[in-house]
């Protein structure tokens, strides 16, 4: 049965579950983090994401930041390998390479947690910004590179409103208005966006068939007679 309509090569697919892979994993990291986190109340509206991994809080900063460390390694994979799940076209690009950064950014978030002693300890707020306002850039020009892709059909406004709400969320989050949701809250907003885009999208993308390598045709038998 011959499938119809565009179709993405096999490494789209490895991408695919790499990017599913590196969300849950990180997920399942973070969850076991506040479990093990030495104050009896982790709250996630009053702590930062990023106290997880802060070794002079809790002793268990390694799971968290081998989590957030591993996620990026696969985003920036799954940015290189889910290339032909778009068109060739320019905000493909920068959406990728964006995607491909916002890996690299969570990385760093990883190695350079809190009370990191480089930089003065600035170095972990510059990689957290760095991350978070890739993830969005990556979204909002995947969302554009959508746009006339059937293959992305019911994707392309979710994918670029999604990168709107980590823009609009960093922005109340560094001018202190939380909406009350408090800074922990806050800075969720814009994570979960990415997060949930990088599982959706990866599952999506699992359903896209795939190019199937042309055969050798045979030549037709002949018969002597």
């Amino acid at each position: 049965m011959t499938a119809l309509g565009p179709m993405v090569y096999r490494s789209a697919h490895a991408g695919a579950v790499l990017m599913v892979v590196g969300v849950l994993q990180y997920l399942v990291g973070m969850a076991v983090a506040q479990v093990l986190y030495p104050w009896t109340k982790y709250s996630l509206t009053q702590n930062y994401v990023s106290d997880l991994g802060s070794p002079g809080t809790t002793e268990h900063a390694l799971v968290f930041n081998t989590s957030i460390r591993i996620l990026g390694l696969l985003a920036v994979l799954a940015a290189a390998l889910i290339r032909s799940a778009f068109f060739p076209k320019t905000t493909a690009r920068l959406g990728l390479v964006g995607l491909a950064l916002a890996g690299i950014g969570a990385f760093l978030v990883g190695t350079f947690p809190e009370d990191s002693p480089y930089l003065g300890g600035n170095i972990h707020s510059l990689v957290s910004l760095w991350t978070f306002l890739f993830s969005g850039f990556a979204l909002v020009f995947l969302g554009l590179a959508m746009v006339r892709d059937t293959r992305w059909k019911g994707f392309r406004l979710y994918t670029f409103l999604s990168g709107i709400v980590t823009w609009v969320a960093m922005g109340l989050f560094a001018s202190g208005d939380y909406l009350g949701l408090g800074p922990g809250g806050m800075e969720r907003v814009i994570i979960a966006p990415i997060l949930l885009w990088g599982f959706l999208g990866g599952l999506h993308l699992l359903r896209i068939p795939r190019f199937r390598p042309q055969g050798i045709p045979s030549w037709p038998s002949t018969s002597s007679t």
